[in-house]
């Protein structure tokens, strides 16, 4: 029996309008209602009118604690006192391990080697145990199964799973709620957990509404996937977006297929670029995955001027210690 089988909380199928709304109503006492922000400069810039969803204003950073905080609150007693394991570079990992810290949980966290240190000391100072390994899927899901085979632990992936999913859907609900009559959302892609929350909110709540995955060049296993029409694994990309480097799942990938209108693709020079844009003119922090997302928009890679677009700005956990090094150095 697989772990993940092991779970009977699990749903058998993807979240409709109802769940989501259940969701969003469940995770109410718990979650920010996260703001958001528009920029008269970035609209010139855009040629659109474009709403940012501020995620990096979420509890724990980013917008993973909606989906582990989700699953964890559906497990019964027996489930949650057998403590969860999971595997990621650092947002869900500190996702999890605040959720698992608010309900009395254990967590433990495989984490790659070169993760983000701000991401592993959040993790660490959230309470889990962290596991390092090797940066490659295969390394992560192995050192996941071990852990369950010698501890019992029940799995909560970070994406590949309906209540996960679920959890992240209620960032676009609430955004078609604070933004109405959307033209596009786009959203970053690494796993496709908030993507396909995403597609599953904006086809429940406004169909009219196109959904946009946006990836970086240099990890574009997504992309690349749907035109093949199967899953193309990602082998430790070397991306600045640390948080987009995983591939699809078989959930992830179906909801894509069916409800994504197109994934495009950014270099790493402007995902630094609209992240200095952002930071320059929204005033706030966000993390290269987040700039994956606004990229496109800034650049006007999206063929619809004049349109309503909601980007969705993930999360805001970035090591900010090289920079105030090289301020440190350059003022010295």
């Amino acid at each position: 029996m697989t772990a993940m089988a092991a779970n009977a909380s699990v749903p058998a199928g993807p979240p409709d309008s109802a769940e989501i709304a259940r969701t969003a109503e469940r995770l109410a006492p718990w979650v920010h209602r996260t703001p958001v922000l528009t920029s008269r400069t970035l609209d010139v810039r855009c040629g659109s009118k474009v709403f940012f969803k501020c995620e990096n204003f979420q509890r724990a950073g980013a917008f993973k604690f909606r989906g582990a905080l989700n699953a964890l609150l559906q497990m019964d007693k027996g489930e949650r006192s057998k403590g969860v394991v999971t595997h990621s570079s650092g947002n869900h990992a500190q996702a999890l391990a605040l959720a698992g810290q608010l309900l009395g949980v254990p967590v433990c966290v495989v984490m790659p080697r070169n993760a983000p240190a701000v991401k592993r000391a959040a993790t660490d100072g959230y309470g889990a145990r962290v596991v390092l390994c090797e940066p490659t899927l295969a390394a992560r899901e192995g050192t996941v199964a071990e852990l369950v085979a010698r501890h019992g632990y029940i799995l909560v992936h970070p994406f590949d799973d309906w209540r996960i999913i679920a959890g992240q859907a209620t960032v676009a609900w609430e955004l078609l709620e604070q933004a109405e009559s959307l033209d596009v959302i786009v959203c970053p892609v690494g796993g496709g957990g908030c993507l396909s929350g995403t597609a599953l909110a904006a086809h429940a709540k406004s169909p009219r509404t196109l959904v946009i995955g946006a990836e970086p060049k240099m990890a574009d296993d997504a992309c690349r996937s749907l035109a093949a029409g199967d899953i193309i694994p990602s082998d430790d990309p070397k991306t600045i977006a640390d948080g987009l480097r995983t591939s699809l799942s078989t959930r992830t990938f179906a909801v894509l297929r069916e409800h994504v209108k197109a994934i495009v693709t950014v270099s790493e020079s402007e995902i630094l670029e609209a992240m200095r844009a952002v930071w320059e003119r929204l005033k706030i922090l966000i993390e290269p995955s987040s700039a994956v997302a606004a990229a496109p928009v800034l650049n006007r890679q999206l063929p619809r001027d004049g349109a309503r677009i909601g980007v969705i700005l993930t999360g805001g956990n970035v090591d900010l210690d090289p920079l105030f090094q090289a301020l440190a150095a350059k003022s010295m």
